[in-house]
């Protein structure tokens, strides 16, 4: 992947490692619903296990946040990937609902596409000092188009399992459990990666209460609300209950879940390519809004679809919108403060993304318990709507500086 020519070798290591955890999370992300309903689980417990997954990552970001001014960067990423591979272990090893429900809490499994894992505010900042200003919203571009692009490429593994199990009698629990050992495996390569960079004591990302917000404070606080009321939406149409929605409504194969996953996340990641041409022509923000409005009204428009097809394509339109905001957002929050708060500022807008975000798969399990009516891709794309609107009233006029 060609790289802004201002962009240093450290930055291009973060973006393989983007690519690695993205395709992990392509294959996990899709078909842990279809595993967890194989061991018996309800779509209630589903919807906990993926609130405790999110919950999890926010109180790990703040965790290390607090006590980062004591560590480097090198220490968090090493330990993040530690514990990367031991949740895959774990999700081989066990089967219980509470067992998995503490692994989920405790681990870094990642239900949906987007990176919301402790991952991300560290390397967000690294990439911020590793490359020129005019280039920035480029590198983050290809960072995010990294992570989509092999979660497209993970996603066509979804049906392995199944598709193993009747070619070959193989036992299809132990078929998906093989996936997760894949999952930690991953985990190595991404160590290796991050040992040929030159961290040193970069410190890690610190929030608040180590290292004050001050000029940027209140523009990052403003952001950091706006930013959880997207995730809060963003919530209720993760992967894994997206998945668990077609699995529900049409009864679609983990197979052709897989399909239309690895379409969605190519369109995704073709369209993040424009972003920073976009951004540069309209504006950050107008950027953000303008491709995120018609997203979310596809995602409305796809739960009332009466069958698979037309439902998949109103997705696809979606996907093909919907993270063209990526890129921009992150540039955005990279822009508008000074270099030396950029790693509170990521701290800061990624944890109460991850807390809020958190909180709606439980309520989307309970809405599939009782209706496979697609409730929460509404009350997602409505929330999401809300939030575009408030944003483009609010910081339409902030430009950050050159």
């Amino acid at each position: 992947m060609i790289l802004p020519a201002s962009a240093t070798s450290d930055a291009g290591r973060l973006v393989l490692a983007r690519a690695l955890r993205g395709f992990a999370d392509g294959f996990v992300s899709v078909y842990l619903a279809a595993y967890l309903k194989l061991l018996g689980f309800s779509a209630v417990e589903i919807g906990i296990i993926v609130t405790a997954m999110l919950v999890g990552s926010a109180v790990l970001t703040l965790a290390v946040g607090l006590v980062a001014h004591h560590l480097s960067a090198r220490r968090v990423l090493f330990g993040a990937t530690a514990l990367m591979a031991a949740t895959g272990a774990g999700f081989v090893l066990l089967d219980n609902f509470w067992a998995l429900l503490i692994v989920g809490f405790i681990g870094t499994l990642n239900p949906s596409s987007g990176d919301v894992s402790v991952f991300l505010p560290t390397e967000q900042s690294i990439l911020a000092s590793e490359v020129a200003a005019k280039d920035r919203t480029a590198l983050f571009a290809r960072y995010s188009l990294a992570g989509t692009l092999f979660g497209a490429f993970g996603a066509l593994l979804t049906g392995l399992p199944d598709t193993t199990a009747r070619l070959f009698g193989w036992n299809l629990i132990e078929n998906f459990r093989a996936g997760f050992a894949l999952y930690g495996i991953v985990a190595l390569g991404i160590v290796g990666l991050y040992r040929g960079m030159r961290l040193g004591r970069t410190p890690a990302p610190v929030v608040v209460a180590n290292a004050p917000l001050k000029r940027s404070r209140a523009i990052v606080l403003r952001l950091t609300a706006l930013f959880a009321l997207d995730s809060l939406g963003g919530g209720f149409v993760i992967d894994s209950l997206l998945a668990l929605w077609l699995f529900l409504r049409f009864e679609m194969s983990v197979q052709t879940a897989g399909a239309v996953f690895f379409g969605a996340r190519m369109l995704s990641a073709l369209s993040q390519l424009a972003s920073p041409r976009l951004a540069a022509r309209f504006g950050l923000i107008e950027t953000m809004v303008f491709t995120h409005i018609p997203a979310n009204v596809f995602l409305i428009l796809a739960s009332f679809m009466p069958t698979a097809p037309l439902a998949v394509t109103f997705l696809l339109l979606r996907m093909a919108l919907s993270s063209m905001d990526v890129p921009a957002r992150q540039s955005y929050v990279m822009a508008v403060v000074p270099a030396e708060e950029r790693a509170a500022a990521a701290s800061m807008t990624n944890v109460p993304r991850s807390l809020t975000s958190a909180f709606s798969p439980l309520l989307a399990g309970w809405l599939l318990q009782f209706s496979i009516f697609g409730w929460p891709l509404v009350v997602g794309g409505v929330l999401k709507i809300i939030y575009d609107v408030l944003l483009l009233m609010q910081f339409r006029h902030i430009r950050p500086p050159a």
